[in-house]
This record gives structure tokens, C-alpha cells and sequence, in this order.
């Protein structure tokens, strides 16, 4: 076969692998038949790689910035809503993002989860000093939503996080 001619299709073949149009064992296939037996350099895998990787480690940075945000800052409850809403609405988006791109979304789940109950734990308490139902209203919101999201998504352990937190809530009111 022409040089020219391998060369286009093998270059097909990594646009197709990158934009998973094929299964990965397809396109691995066809490139070692194409390439005969030897394996072009993919382009720029590793540097996705490991942006995926700096991505999940800011997104488990969230957490504990949340947490000092939060609880050791004197900055008002409207601002520190407002800035937890951002951190939520960014680990959303990039579940979104991620889940085009590759199976890596778990940490922007969890650090979204954890984030909107410390943001919606911290607002009640604020606004409701003296209300416990609204308290436990608002925990019981987020282990619906986590309970929902987990038998969605068919993530384990959001839907056992979700039931679980339920469950001790129950046992918390009735003792």
C-alpha cells in the first residue's frame, strides 16, 4: 500500500480512537494492522492525562477550601453562598465535561455533593439559628438528592451515602 495512503488512514484511526468514535480494542486493532505491528505515537494522550488528573486534584482542593471558607472566615453568609454556588456550579460543569472525555468524573461529584452540604448546612444554621427541623430538612434534601443522583447515575456509593445518611437522620429525630 502507498506510504501516503497508510499515513491518512492511520491518522483517521487516531481521530477516531481520540473522539471514541470506535472502541478503543477496534482502533488499537486497525492501527497495529495498518502500522503492521507497530504502533504510531499518540498525540497528546499523556498531556490529557495528566490534565485530568490536575483537574481532580483541585477539585479534591474544593473541599477544604470550602470547609475553611466556610467555618474560618468572617465573610458574610451572602458571599460565602455566592462563592460556594461557583464552586458548585464549576464541579458540575465539569462532570459534564468530563463525561465526554473520559470516565473521571467521580471527584467532581463528591466534592459537589460534599460542597452543597456544607454550603446548604452553613446557610440553614445561619438563617434558622434556632430551627432544627429546617436543619434536618435541609440534610434530608441533600441524601434525596444524593440517594437520586447515586440510582441515576448508577453510582454505589452516592445512592448507599444518600440511603444511609437518610437512615441516620431517622434514627437521630426518633432518639
Amino acid at each position: 500500500m502507498d506510504e501516503n495512503r497508510k499515513k491518512v488512514i492511520v491518522n483517521e484511526l487516531l481521530y477516531w480512537k481520540k473522539s471514541r468514535m470506535l472502541p478503543d480494542r477496534y482502533c488499537d486493532y486497525l492501527l497495529a494492522l495498518y502500522t503492521e505491528g507497530s504502533q504510531p505515537k499518540e498525540i497528546k494522550k499523556h498531556k490529557s492525562v495528566m490534565g485530568l488528573y490536575l483537574a481532580n486534584l483541585i477539585f479534591l482542593l474544593l473541599i477544604p477550601i470550602s470547609a475553611l471558607l466556610i467555618y474560618f472566615t468572617e465573610l458574610s453568609i451572602i458571599l460565602q453562598t455566592a462563592i460556594l454556588f461557583l464552586f458548585i456550579f464549576t464541579c458540575i460543569f465539569f462532570v459534564f465535561y468530563f463525561f465526554r472525555k473520559a470516565k473521571l468524573m467521580h471527584i467532581p461529584i463528591i466534592s459537589a455533593a460534599l460542597n452543597l452540604l456544607m454550603g446548604s448546612v452553613a446557610l440553614v444554621s445561619e438563617v434558622y439559628r434556632e430551627n432544627q427541623k429546617a436543619l434536618y430538612a435541609a440534610l434530608v434534601i441533600n441524601c434525596v438528592l444524593w440517594l437520586f443522583a447515586g440510582l441515576k447515575l448508577k453510582f454505589q456509593y452516592l445512592w448507599i451515602s444518600g440511603a444511609l445518611g437518610c437512615f441516620l437522620i431517622v434514627i437521630s429525630i426518633f432518639v
